[in-house]
């Protein structure tokens, strides 16, 4: 399916959000997500269906002052 990840259009097999990030290369990261401008927990993203044309964000952790 075709979603959009931070802004980018890419091809996913997956059904779900943890596997999207699994796919992707951000299985052991430590990332924000949000789904459709939504937040999506870590607890919840195995449960978080993916259908074509959603867009998802993942934010990595910044340190700096």
């Amino acid at each position: 399916m075709r979603i959009e990840v931070n802004g980018e259009p890419r091809e996913v097999t997956s059904e779900t959000l943890a596997q999207a990030l699994a796919e992707l290369g951000w299985a052991g990261a430590r990332v924000a997500t949000a789904l459709n401008g939504v937040f999506v927990p870590k607890g919840a993203r195995a449960q978080t269906a993916l259908t074509n044309g959603d867009r998802l964000e993942v934010l990595a952790p910044m340190q700096g002052g």
